[in-house]
């Protein structure tokens, strides 16, 4: 029996549906999908079984013009997990077609792509007519020569099982690298803060974008086979503590017990989640932030 194992880097712009995809892929709930661009930080490796193939994602943070620190060292992170991969897939939303921000991506494909496999899925192909989608593909590949085009609908699934029997064929010949029943390479310290985060950035919208960040401080074995996770609310002035607090504490109460139900869906057990929000005005700044984040401080430079 002859199997094949690598990874595959999806890149794009934010909000490309790249999570939306890897979710669908994995089987699983692995990278935060939330409205709100840039939520990625980390390159979270999903893990998806197609047939005898193993298929490991690196879910790249959305490529963007960078602003800040954080912001640079989210795209170093992205093209670092391109350049590591044995396969790319760019995704290119149908209805926004070739935005500035492709026409970025595509100059830096050029460095990247010498010696792995390139190709391209149209995403969110709803939303356009079919022979907006052709005129899209012929444009993308005049610019490229991607080996492959797949149209597909990330959250509906069109085109996914496709897409995915393509990478797994592409792959080179190689054992597993990872047990079959783990999904996910990143701590689950880290899915739990990830997944705090997420219901932050969903309750909270415009107020606090990415000025906050989560961290899991302790995680404690109980004898009754339940958890308990304290986590911490990082955010850099005492104004926007109170808003993730709330009226009474209402927010963060609200907040806590949306990410617990998924804790404990995802971990299949009970959960005790414990939440607290502590002001530190420089954590944009502090390395040990940005390594709990799976990110380089370095690259920030």
């Amino acid at each position: 029996m002859t199997t094949r194992a690598g990874f595959v880097a999806l890149i794009g712009e934010p909000n490309a549906g790249k999570s939306t995809l890897l979710n669908r892929m994995v089987g699983a709930k692995v990278s935060i999908v939330t409205h709100k661009v840039q939520t990625t930080r980390t390159r979270i490796r999903g893990v998806a079984m197609e047939g005898e193939a193993q298929i490991v994602f690196v879910d790249t943070p959305g490529l963007f013009q960078p602003r800040r620190r954080l912001d640079r060292a989210m795209v170093a992170a992205a093209w670092g997990g391109a350049a590591d991969a044995d396969i790319v897939v760019l995704m290119v939303e149908a209805h926004r077609g070739i935005t500035e921000g492709v026409e970025r991506i595509l100059e830096g494909l050029t460095e990247i792509a010498k010696g792995r496999t390139v190709a391209l899925a149209i995403n969110k192909i709803d939303r356009v007519p079919a022979e907006k989608l052709l005129g899209l593909s012929e444009a993308l590949n005049a610019r490229f020569g991607f080996a492959r085009t797949f149209m597909i609908s990330a959250e509906r699934g069109h085109g996914v099982d496709d897409l995915r029997k393509w990478l797994a064929a592409e792959l080179p010949e190689s054992p597993w690298l990872y047990p079959e029943d783990q999904i996910a390479d990143l701590p689950m310290r880290m899915i739990a803060a990830e997944i705090t985060r997420e219901k932050l950035t969903l309750r909270l919208h415009q107020e606090l974008p990415y000025q906050l960040t989560v961290e899991t401080e302790n995680w404690e074995e109980r004898k009754d086979g339940s958890a308990r996770i304290d986590q911490v609310i990082y955010v850099m002035r005492d104004g926007h503590k109170g808003i993730v607090l709330g009226k009474r504490g209402e927010t963060v109460k609200a907040v806590g017990q949306a990410a617990r139900a998924e804790l404990e869906e995802f971990l299949d057990r009970k959960i005790h989640l414990f939440l607290q929000v502590k002001v530190r005005p420089n954590w944009l700044e502090e390395a040990e932030r940005y390594s709990e984040m799976g990110l380089d401080f370095k690259d920030g430079n």
